[in-house]
């Protein structure tokens, strides 16, 4: 997948291209849904496949006392966009300056006269344009007159309640600790991405090492508690990408039994692995299943005792 980050990226006569356009947090089911059909569309057409999307909520800059979290960030969202197989993705810095910009200005600049748009495809609620006054039907009188098509794909829905998939839904389920059902939105398990660091070692001491995630991670970090899932190696900052999947044991939180822990922390115990050195690695944390949630221990050895229980369990869902 080529990544632009500016439209003055894109090479003249890149077009034509069929694009999908949207926030892709989560780059959710409802998300692949609108990528999906922009596939088919651009195979019948012999265009490119592009997802012009940002590279953070419009609201951080517009109005950041509204802004939720993001369900991932702008490395995850990437990866996951290229796994949909779109040809190209635009990812463009949400700024004042492309804040400002009418409807009519965005369409031209960045369709049209960049990607040689010949269909777009939105989901019902996107807006775009100054005041988020553009709707899909601006949208789709700017393309009779500018000469491409706009399809808006109609949400997903559970069948069971009727709720639309969103990231909002999946956030709520990843507060509440509930990583299964959040998969099933996803069509993945959750994750957090970063970068491996030092922490207190107090893991190793206990017998179960763990990798702790620094604080400046990507991804939205679930409900206290320990996890079962995986821990997926890129490599370190040299540009070695090992790739490498490990079963792992996760645990979140401030470390009850210790009290000395000021922030949420991340940690992954590599199932079967004592002498594994991350140190300095990126690397993804899968979450498939919630084992239990987070609680202060009467003392070292119970608490050891639950953490052999624990990995027991972990051990378990993943096989």
């Amino acid at each position: 997948m080529i990544v632009f980050r500016d439209p003055a990226e894109v090479p003249p006569g890149f077009g034509p291209s069929v694009v999908a356009i949207g926030k892709f947090d989560g780059v959710h089911s409802g998300h692949r849904a609108v990528i999906d059909r922009a596939r088919v569309d651009a195979a019948t057409g012999r265009a490119r496949v592009v997802a012009v999307t940002f590279d953070r909520n419009p609201l951080a800059l517009l109005r950041p006392d509204l802004c939720p979290p993001n369900v991932i960030g702008v490395h995850q969202k990437l990866q996951m966009l290229a796994e949909t197989g779109v040809d190209a993705t635009l990812m463009l810095t949400f700024d004042r300056a492309l804040a400002d910009l009418s409807p009519r200005e965005f369409v031209e600049h960045v369709l049209v006269g960049a990607l040689g748009v010949t269909i777009v495809l939105v989901g019902s609620d996107f807006r775009f344009g100054r005041g988020g006054a553009g709707t899909p039907e601006t949208l789709r009188d700017l393309g009779d007159e500018l000469g491409f098509e706009v399809e808006i794909v109609e949400d997903v829905r559970a069948i069971e309640g009727g709720r639309r998939v969103s990231s909002t839904w999946i956030r709520e389920l990843l507060a509440e600790g509930d990583v299964a059902t959040a998969s099933r939105l996803l069509g993945r398990a959750p994750a957090v991405w970063g970068e491996v660091v030092h922490g207190l070692k107090r893991g190793r001491e206990l017998g179960y090492p763990t990798a702790n995630l620094s604080t400046e991670l990507e991804g939205f970090v679930p409900a206290d508690g320990v996890y079962a899932g995986w821990l997926i190696d890129e490599g370190s900052a040299d540009g070695l990408r090992p790739g490498i999947r490990y079963p792992a044991a996760i645990s979140i939180g401030t470390n009850p039994t210790f009290d000395d822990v000021v922030a949420r922390q991340v940690e992954a115990h590599v199932l079967d692995e004592t002498d594994l050195d991350l140190y300095g690695h990126r690397v993804e944390v899968q979450f498939t299943d919630r084992v239990r949630g987070m609680v202060a221990f009467e003392g070292v050895e119970a608490l050891k005792a639950q953490m052999a229980d624990d990995i027991d369990k972990v051990r378990e869902t993943l096989t």
